[in-house]
């Protein structure tokens, strides 16, 4: 791709909303789908992108609300990292005084750090990785991975006998190529021809640590993977109302709407999420400083 990382994921989807179709896979191909069109390209780049929340801090209340980021994109990254700006003292006196002594040695000679590695050795090192290196699942670490994957599908679908209803996380086929793409970077970082078992654990640590911890904690519901039938079936059923209440060219006010469909017993949240996904789609817009909502198509 033509984008280099890391990157401002706000301003990235503001200026490239083509790659919302886009899979993202280091250094494999990219399907490409726009207008009707359908190529592939090389992602010659693995994409490592942050963006701060809504609310400018994440805010507890709002779950799934602090995103505003399309599903389609999302759902491309392996793993999902909520970062919190959480008041602790101890922690802020480090961080502080670790900022402090960067701007203070700045000005003196830098030192060797033990462990570091030279810049060109570094460069070399990488061409190294690119050119020779592509590790693929030991049988041993492949076994391994199946039988966890069964594991975790057999314990969801305990879950869902016991409590009556789809689980909120659902672990499908998406989920286990992330966690083998993972093992395989892992293993591409130490020049192995092959990825092994501690590649594959470590691989699902940082998938548990990073993308299910923020699934679970509901930062991701609506997103590709991440959202059960059940909460699908009720935004179709919000989209198909909106649409039936409001013609094409006909306007309407964002707040009696909001308060119709609390009345039917519908998450607000839910709500603004298929308001929010009908604008991105250019079906409806805003007027009249955001206080009406207006039918395009």
């Amino acid at each position: 791709m033509w984008v280099y990382m890391p990157i401002d994921f706000a301003l990235f989807t503001v200026m490239l909303r083509i790659p919302a179709d886009v899979t993202f896979f280091p250094f494999r191909l990219g399907a490409l789908t726009q207008a009707g069109i359908t190529t592939t390209l090389n992602s010659r780049c693995s994409v490592l992108a942050a963006a701060n929340s809504v609310f400018g801090r994440w805010d507890e209340t709002k779950g799934e609300e602090n995103i505003d980021f399309m599903p389609t994109i999302l759902s491309r990254f392996d793993m999902i990292f909520i970062v919190k700006d959480e008041h602790n003292e101890e922690r802020d006196m480090i961080l502080a005084k670790h900022v402090m002594s960067l701007h203070v040695s700045a000005l003196t000679q830098t030192q060797a750090v033990e462990g570091e590695i030279e810049l060109n050795k570094l460069k070399k090192l990488i061409a190294y990785c690119r050119a020779k290196c592509g590790p693929r699942l030991s049988a041993e670490a492949a076994e391994k991975l199946k039988n966890r994957y069964i594991l975790m599908r057999s314990g969801a679908r305990q879950h869902e006998r016991e409590s009556d209803r789809r689980s909120s996380i659902p672990i499908t086929v998406r989920q286990l190529e992330a966690i083998v793409r993972i093992a395989e970077s892992l293993s591409k970082m130490k020049l192995q021809p092959f990825a092994t078992d501690a590649d594959v654990e470590e691989a699902l640590r940082l998938f548990q640590v990073s993308t299910l911890d923020a699934a679970m904690s509901g930062s991701l519901s609506g997103v590709e993977g991440f959202t059960t039938q059940e909460d699908q079936e009720m935004l179709s059923r919000i989209e198909k109302q909106l649409k039936r209440r409001f013609a094409i060219g006909s306007q309407v006010s964002e707040h009696s709407i909001i308060q119709d469909f609390v009345k039917q017993k519908y998450p607000e949240h839910s709500i603004y999420k298929v308001l929010q996904l009908m604008m991105r789609r250019g079906e409806i817009q805003h007027r009249m400083q955001r206080k009406v909502l207006y039918r395009i198509k």
